[in-house]
């Protein structure tokens, strides 16, 4: 069983920088593509991010695209997101979570089949 667990959220005014970490345990992700998810009060969970097992390709929502970066530590088992030029609207729960073998698209928070609980960012205008 994989458990993940999120760090880095917090307050940040808009402009500004964060840097999410996702820490796996129980075993290694090496082999799993990954992703990250953000869900505001009263919102659909969206996809924010997703990178493949090996680092080579990065997926990104169109809202985020050219202001976050993803990426991973095959050793240390950790997936990052580097946010800058945050706004208002990028405040969320955001979630790291593991994709199934089985997915067919990185959008789609139904073919992820682990969930870390969740780091709060709240980005003040």
């Amino acid at each position: 069983q994989v458990r993940l667990v999120e760090s880095g959220g917090g307050l940040v005014q808009a402009g500004g920088s964060l840097t999410l970490s996702c820490t796996a345990t129980g075993r290694t992700l090496s082999n799993n593509n990954m992703g990250w998810f953000r869900q505001a009060p009263g919102k659909e969970r969206v996809f924010v991010a997703a990178i493949l097992w090996n680092g080579r390709n990065t997926y990104y929502g169109n809202s985020v695209e050219g202001r976050f970066t993803i990426s991973r530590d095959n050793i240390q088992n950790t997936v990052s997101l580097q946010m800058n030029s945050l706004k208002p609207e990028d405040t969320a729960v955001y979630y790291c979570a593991v994709q199934s073998i089985y997915a067919n698209t990185y959008e789609d928070p139904l073919g992820y089949n682990y969930w870390g609980q969740g780091t709060q960012v709240t980005v003040s205008s």
